[in-house]
Formats: structure tokens, C-alpha cells, sequence
């Protein structure tokens, strides 16, 4: 159900499906904070989305073709899963958050990832591999190293810890 941009150009086309108020703070609260579901989405979100905007953007961004909704039975909750392309989104999130941070007012404490990403590109692809395991299924090769979201974690934790 995806509609045609506007126009061809690339930029143009990218903003018509991320260049809302909320569709990238959707994406951020599935990637980085592993909400899946409606309520946690909704419940768990700092910036205080309404329900109705939420499920707009939801089934925009399934629309769009960035994430899919798992088809439920009667009292179950739908589970939304990234696709490839949601996922492709990760580096543009750095980007924002990058730019964001060095020039924007944030505060400390929910500007450390973005930090840390920005420090760490290689962070950044070993967590998109770590999202295709979780949202498609591919599974990653052994490795000696913690996982991405590990490594995250305890960077973010540890440079709270130095804020406090």
C-alpha cells in the first residue's frame, strides 16, 4: 500500500516516510528500547504520544513497508518486528541524534547513546546485525564479543554512572 513520493527525489522520498513528528520516535523506542508491543510503545514513550497517533504511525510505517505487525489471535497482543529497511534506518537515527546533540539543547543522560553510536560506528552495524537476528529471524555467527546491545548497555550505564 506504499504511495509514490511526490517526486524523485531521494531526499524528498525518505522525508515522506520519516519526516513526521513521530514515526522516527516510534522506530527509536522499537530499536533501542525493544518495545514491540502497543501498550509498551505507548506507556513507555518519553515524549508522551497519544494513542491515536500512535496507531496512525504504526500502520504507517507497515504501510511504508518499515516494520510488520504479526497477525494475532483474540486476546493476544500484535507484535510489530522491524523489516530490513527499518532496520536500514539505524545509521539515519545516528545521524539525527549526532546533529541533535552538537546542535540542539538535550540533556546529558538521553543524549549518552547517541554519543556512544556516534563513537562507535562498528557498535552500529554489529546492533543492526543483532536486529536482523531479533526482528527477521537471521541468525548471527558466534562471536568472542558481547552482544551489541550489551555493549550499548553497559557504555550507557557506566557513563550515567560518571554523570551521577
Amino acid at each position: 500500500m506504499r504511495s509514490e513520493p511526490r517526486s524523485g527525489c531521494a531526499i524528498n522520498a525518505a522525508v515522506e516516510v520519516l519526516g513526521d513528528s513521530w514515526s522516527l520516535i516510534v522506530l527509536r523506542d522499537i530499536v533501542f528500547g525493544n518495545r514491540r508491543h502497543f501498550r509498551e510503545l505507548l506507556t513507555l514513550n518519553d515524549e508522551s504520544i497519544a494513542s491515536n497517533m500512535l496507531s496512525s504511525r504504526l500502520k504507517k510505517l507497515v504501510d511504508d513497508g518499515l516494520l510488520t505487525r504479526a497477525d494475532t489471535v483474540r486476546g493476544q497482543k500484535a507484535a510489530y518486528s522491524l523489516t530490513e529497511a527499518g532496520i536500514q534506518v539505524v545509521p539515519v537515527m545516528v545521524a539525527l541524534g549526532t546533529w541533535g546533540m552538537n546542535h540542539r539543547p538535550t540533556s546529558p543522560e538521553l543524549t549518552v547513546r547517541s554519543r556512544i553510536l556516534a563513537e562507535s560506528p562498528e557498535l552500529v552495524g554489529d546492533l543492526m546485525d543483532e536486529l536482523r537476528e531479533a526482528h527477521l529471524g537471521i541468525t548471527l555467527p558466534e562471536s568472542p564479543r558481547p552482544r551489541a546491545s550489551e555493549r550499548l548497555q553497559a557504555e550507557f550505564e557506566a557513563a550515567l554512572g560518571g554523570t551521577s
